[in-house]
């Protein structure tokens, strides 16, 4: 079955199950905006309820600036998360890997800290938010450091983790968020048409104005 179809009970491959078992609690965790020339790196860390539709999930690149919107919605109004984000300094100082794992450490301890609220809404005991009770599937190759509970890095686990796909979601709807807020504030690169990655568009803005006060240095001297 495909990620995001209905009857998204089977999101979980048979194959991958083995490692979740034991842990009431599993939370996503997913960075976007690793490949732009400018602004910051996002995570975003989620815990679904049973009840969230989870037709509504795929990979944030995979489905329509409109549904992702609406998917983030409904994620922020049911769902526990965390945002995290990762400056332009920050990349340029740490590199682009570092940086996007410092991007999920943090939506990680935002998502932790609405965690007993977040149970007791749903009526589940509060305590559940204990470090033991709680697995963290990440995106990816690499684990952050200091998440202080067991964490597996899953490839590609945004097309098969229904938490790590409204992780993605929240990842990318709110740094393409910011980056309409950044093109108000920086006229004339267009980063609320392309959010800052490397379009002919952008090439050619830099080309013109120079690079904004967002650039990532660090990418301009990969290009030259």
């Amino acid at each position: 079955m495909k990620a995001g179809s209905k009857g998204s009970n089977e999101l979980f491959p048979p194959e991958e199950l083995d490692f979740t078992k034991g842990y009431p609690l599993l939370a996503g965790l997913d960075e976007a905006g690793r490949g732009p020339l400018a602004g910051p790196v996002s995570a975003g860390c989620v815990i679904l309820p049973k009840d969230f539709p989870l037709e509504m999930l795929n990979d944030s690149k995979k489905i329509s600036e409109k549904k992702r919107e609406a998917a983030e919605a409904l994620i922020k109004q049911k769902a526990c998360w965390g945002f995290g984000l990762a400056s332009h300094k920050e990349i340029d100082e740490l590199n682009i890997l570092k940086a996007s794992l410092l991007a999920m450490k943090r939506a990680f301890f935002m998502m932790k800290e609405n965690l007993p609220a977040w149970l007791s809404s749903q009526g589940l005991d509060p305590n559940l938010s204990e470090n033991k009770n709680i697995l963290v599937i990440v995106d990816g190759l690499y684990v952050p450091h200091e998440l202080c509970c067991d964490a597996h890095a899953v490839v590609k686990a945004d097309g098969k983790f229904p938490c790590v796909m409204a992780a993605s979601i929240i990842a990318k709807v709110g740094r393409d968020r910011l980056m309409v807020k950044y093109d108000q504030l920086y006229p004339g690169y267009g980063y609320a048409k392309h959010k800052g990655y490397p379009t002919q568009a952008h090439f050619e803005a830099c080309a013109k104005l120079g690079p904004s006060p967002i650039q990532r240095m660090c990418f301009a001297k990969d290009k030259q």
